[in-house]
């Protein structure tokens, strides 16, 4: 329990270290207490696979680490400057997009994801799929006016192309997920140099979807397809809402999801970017083709033979109060976007 708590503090003292300098040096070690503080947690259930996935994970942000340094000291060598919001040297700031790129896992530094998803546990695989987003989310938001527009924007269209195109034949629903967080992080890098509070909803907005999803999920302990399919007897009303937090993630328009691609293509049209947008929103169509098809597989396939489940009345009070606070927000945001608007 003291490992666990201490692992837990150093992650969110990681991350706040990250968010709130302004020094790259301070920004770097926030960086490295939160990969140190998660390897353990990917290594917990001392699964060979488990292992394997933390191996990957150290090797692949102790490199982008190490590249956010030496863009850093890049950066100083020529202007004297430490400051983050003063990245100006080309090479500097081309080194850091593609530093935080692996960071974050987008096209073509994304292999890793996928693998370290499916090596975790969900309670895990939820954490690096939205609170290990987050530090290098904020450092791409302070450097959004220097990073390097033409490299961006295509690692943004071919990470929305590829995230949908490889997860169509997944089965594990971690991997699906993982290729999923993927496209929706290419969302989240078009539109970072013309609107970045942009980028910071979409990623608050998906982060809210993404823990619904994993939440119900470790609820119904489903990890693949084909356990998905059995659920349904267990957990009928968890299983229905489910549907409408995974057609949520996919954007479809009564649901909170819609509202950041709404947004984003709004944004782009304004910046006479029309052809991206119609490009990046062609390529999401791939993603709603396997959220509808969880979302079939979780409530609409009921299998053949009639399973004798038992029905689970006692669930855990305090995820379930979460799960039901998350779920209604993951729902229903979308008349509040005037709201939202205002806030930003």
């Amino acid at each position: 329990p003291h490992a666990k708590l201490i692992f837990y503090t150093s992650l969110l003292l990681g991350t706040t270290i990250t968010i709130s300098s302004n020094h790259w040096m301070t920004a770097w070690t926030g960086l490295e207490i939160n990969t140190l503080a998660i390897i353990p947690l990917i290594a917990k259930s001392h699964h060979p696979r488990a292992i394997e996935a933390s191996i990957k994970y150290f090797l692949v942000q102790a490199a982008a680490s190490a590249l956010v340094l030496f863009s850093s000291t890049i950066n100083a060598w020529h202007t004297g400057q430490w400051d983050i919001t003063q990245l100006t040297h080309p090479t500097a700031c081309l080194l850091l997009t593609t530093a935080i790129a692996t960071k974050l896992g987008l096209v073509p530094f994304h292999f890793w994801f996928p693998e370290v998803l499916q090596g975790s546990t969900l309670t895990t695989a939820l954490l690096l799929s939205t609170m290990m987003k987050f530090p290098p989310i904020t450092i791409l938001f302070l450097t959004s006016h220097s990073l390097n527009p033409t490299l961006l924007t295509f690692m943004a269209i071919a990470s929305a192309g590829l995230g949908g195109w490889m997860g169509l034949n997944q089965t594990q629903i971690r991997k699906i997920l993982a290729f999923s967080s993927i496209s929706h992080l290419g969302w989240m890098a078009i539109i970072i140099l013309y609107n970045p509070k942009l980028t910071l909803l979409t990623f608050y907005l998906y982060s809210l979807m993404t823990a619904t999803v994993f939440l119900t999920l470790n609820t119904i302990k489903a990890t693949k397809l084909s356990t998905m399919m059995t659920s349904w007897t267990k957990m009928p009303m968890l299983n229905a809402t489910l549907m409408l937090a995974l057609l949520s993630l996919a954007g479809l328009p009564p649901l909170t999801g819609f509202l950041p691609k709404w947004l984003i293509i709004q944004e782009l049209t304004k910046q006479e970017l029309t052809s991206t947008a119609t490009i990046i929103a062609m390529l999401s169509l791939l993603g709603l083709f396997f959220y509808l098809r969880l979302a079939y597989y979780s409530t609409i396939t009921l299998p053949p033979n009639s399973t004798n489940h038992m029905k689970q009345w006692h669930t855990n009070k305090s995820t379930s109060t979460l799960l039901a606070i998350f779920t209604s927000l993951s729902i229903s945001l979308l008349p509040l976007s005037p709201m939202i608007l205002t806030t930003m």
